[in-house]
């Protein structure tokens, strides 16, 4: 009997990542509002946002098996989301610029309206160091504008990033060997 998957998720880059391995799946906006919750570990919040996504796709799928996820840039315990506009994202990059943070994805599983099976990666990247001039070109590039911590490692972030440590595709936002384990209780891909 086949297991029908969905992913609790607009992010273009997971629904790539699934789609290059073949998977068959649905996609659906969570209509999640992606807050911090004050003292709570950047970890933990990619996992509870991922648990939230995932169980309100299940509410309106309950017959399908639902793949949450979501994804915060560490800097020394204080998480980044998305860029409130440009200046916030000059902001983060230069927080960043230098030094190594740390990437998690948090990933949830709900099927049947079971309680979520969850799990999050962390991966470690460690930014060179960038001039001003380069900060700035990169924010007009407008490439970081929607990504947790104003870029993405597979676009033109990658020249802000000197090393990795870890799940490339954690830092993507998919954590594809977690993702795969966790699936193996559920389904096959």
């Amino acid at each position: 009997m086949s297991v029908r998957l969905i992913l609790a998720s607009e992010s273009p880059r997971r629904r790539e990542i699934l789609h290059s391995l073949g998977v068959d799946f649905e996609a659906e906006n969570p209509c999640v509002e992606e807050i911090a919750v004050p003292a709570e570990a950047p970890r933990d919040t990619a996992r509870r946002l991922a648990c939230l996504k995932a169980a309100a796709v299940s509410e309106r799928f309950p017959d399908a098996c639902v793949i949450g996820a979501d994804t915060v840039v560490d800097v020394d315990g204080v998480p980044l989301f998305k860029p409130l506009d440009r200046d916030d994202s000059v902001r983060m990059l230069k927080l960043l610029n230098g030094r190594t943070h740390l990437v998690h994805t948090g990933i949830a599983i709900v099927r049947f309206g079971s309680p979520a099976v969850s799990g999050t990666e962390t991966s470690r990247v460690t930014f060179g160091d960038l001039s001003e001039d380069e900060i700035f070109e990169f924010v007009s590039s407008g490439d970081g504008d929607d990504k947790a911590g104003s870029y993405a490692i597979q676009g033109r972030g990658a020249l802000l990033v000197e090393r990795i440590e870890g799940d490339y595709y954690n830092i993507v936002g998919l954590p594809v060997y977690r993702l795969k384990k966790m699936l193996e209780k559920f389904t096959r891909l």
